[in-house]
């Protein structure tokens, strides 16, 4: 057998390769109340002021500041009470020289008044069929007053296009009408687990064979990355077989991804799979550990991505290239995963040729992140990505690394993204 010569190219090299190919995915108006978690595809713009009007922030009394100029212990001013509004009614009277209005918070100015003074702040006393108030000091014009446009002016715009809903988001979206929302159709991103060794969650375990967690880890990546997971079953590893099962599923995804057959091996079919179906190949090794072997491809318009068949090199490879693609689709102008400063809290002693990518777990300490490793860290293990909230990127080189380091770590599980993290 002729083995296939490969050249592992950088992680930053690999990235670059892919974003080649991203895209803007399509839009589609789903109402309000099913936008929660989607991704806009237009920029939220304020179509009106907030407040739409200067309104009263406290309950209290609304009066003009200039006839409280004089107002001290020793000399109060008694202003007469004309009317009484409620959030969302409107003063229809004219406020003149120490006259009041009751004012309940929210509730819109009256046009001649400039100040608020405070329920607890006033003495109250009535006359025949009048009541009054005495304010005993001198209010400044604006005081206790939320302005009209204080919050948000008329054409600001107020969240970009590729953003994440969340529930202040949803609060803006009501605030302007949105009733229906214009959000990024979910990408559906088709998923093929290779290998005959391989059980489904539902079979008995047998000799020599294993059931298949990586196809529900990447239901689950995909989902969290925002796109539609459709997934197509096993394949077995027979060539013609998972070609033509291959091929047909390319028609009904936004792109493919494999896992498991991009190796090397007699059983690794995945690069004659490429090359029957007339792919280009963008790259079949990267310097990376876990996840060297992971191989991405193009297809008229479609990427392809071959990824390891070891869960843990699987896991990484789909979050460091299919999930920004997956996130382009979705419009994000920052696709990449966001990336911090940590503390590195373990020793990695041996050098490595490779980046090392670390499952790990990122706390906070005294206002700093931490970062130290998840579990066992093998390429084989599944049980270190149950608790991994970050990947921990050790560069190549001739040293290895001590517990102090600072490092730079991957937050899997920000919603923030970044431009270009490499």
């Amino acid at each position: 057998m002729l083995v296939e010569k490969r050249t592992p190219i950088q992680v930053d090299e690999a990235v670059k390769k892919v974003m080649e190919f991203k895209k803007e995915g399509r839009k589609e108006y789903v109402s309000i109340d099913e936008s929660n978690n989607r991704y806009l595809c237009e920029p939220i713009t304020a179509s009106h002021d907030v407040p739409r009007f200067d309104r009263s922030g406290y309950d209290g009394f609304a009066l003009r500041s200039s006839d409280t100029v004089d107002a001290s212990e020793q000399n109060p001013i008694c202003f007469e009470i004309i009317d009484e509004i409620g959030a969302g009614q409107v003063c229809s009277k004219s406020i003149g020289k120490n006259q009041a209005v009751r004012i309940m918070t929210g509730a819109m100015l009256p046009e001649e008044c400039d100040a608020v003074v405070m329920f607890e702040h006033v003495s109250f006393f009535s006359s025949k069929e009048k009541s009054y108030i005495t304010v005993k000091h001198h209010l400044e014009k604006g005081v206790n007053i939320s302005f009209q446009g204080e919050d948000v002016k008329n054409g600001t715009v107020l969240i970009e296009k590729g953003t994440k809903i969340n529930p202040g988001i949803m609060a803006l979206l009501a605030t302007f009408g949105y009733e229906k929302v214009p959000v990024a159709k979910k990408p559906v991103v088709g998923i093929f687990a290779t290998g005959t060794e391989l059980l489904e969650v539902y079979e008995e375990l047998e000799e020599g064979k294993i059931r298949n967690s990586n196809a529900y880890m990447m239901k689950a990546q995909v989902e969290r990355a925002g796109a539609i997971p459709l997934y197509f079953g096993k394949l077995a590893d027979v060539l013609d077989s998972s070609y033509e099962a291959i091929r047909e599923a390319v028609n009904n995804v936004d792109l493919l991804i494999t896992t498991g057959g991009v190796s090397v091996g007699d059983f690794d079919l995945l690069p004659d799979i490429y090359k029957k179906l007339g792919a280009e190949v963008l790259f079949n090794k990267i310097a990376m550990r876990p996840g060297s072997v992971t191989t991405v491809a193009h297809l008229n318009g479609k990427l392809l991505f071959g990824l390891s068949g070891n869960p843990s090199a699987c896991y990484v490879g789909f979050e460091l290239f299919a999930n920004p693609i997956i996130k382009s689709m979705l419009f994000s102008q920052k696709p990449h995963l966001q990336i911090a400063k940590a503390t590195l809290k373990e020793d990695f002693l041996s050098p490595n040729a490779f980046t090392r990518l670390i499952r790990s777990r990122v706390t906070i300490t005294d206002g700093s992140l931490e970062t130290r490793t998840s579990g066992v860290d093998k390429s084989t293990i599944v049980s270190s990505l149950a608790f991994a909230n970050a990947l921990t990127i050790l560069p190549g080189g001739d040293k290895g690394y001590k517990s102090g380091e600072q490092v730079r770590v991957i937050l899997l599980e920000e919603d923030a993204g970044s431009e270009c993290p490499w």
